[in-house]
């Protein structure tokens, strides 16, 4: 696997559990934790967080960091 993939798939994912984790911890005190887990809009949501997190975030963060290591 390339060093790119590598780098998008660590800084998406993290990316994305902070966001799933954030979520629920948000509507904690609306909704318990054992209902928003429950639901498969919370898997949804957490799926389609990781990957916006890998293939847009983790693109975009590693062109910024290929620049900066160019310039230096």
């Amino acid at each position: 696997m390339s060093e790119r993939w590598k780098y998008q798939i660590k800084t998406g994912g993290i990316w994305g559990v902070f966001m799933t984790v954030f979520n629920v911890l948000f509507d904690i005190k609306e909704i318990p934790f054992s209902e928003q887990v429950a639901t498969a809009n919370f898997y949804i949501r957490a799926v389609a967080y990781v990957l916006v997190g890998i293939f847009v975030l983790g693109y975009f963060t590693w062109k910024s960091k290929v620049k900066q290591q160019a310039v230096k």
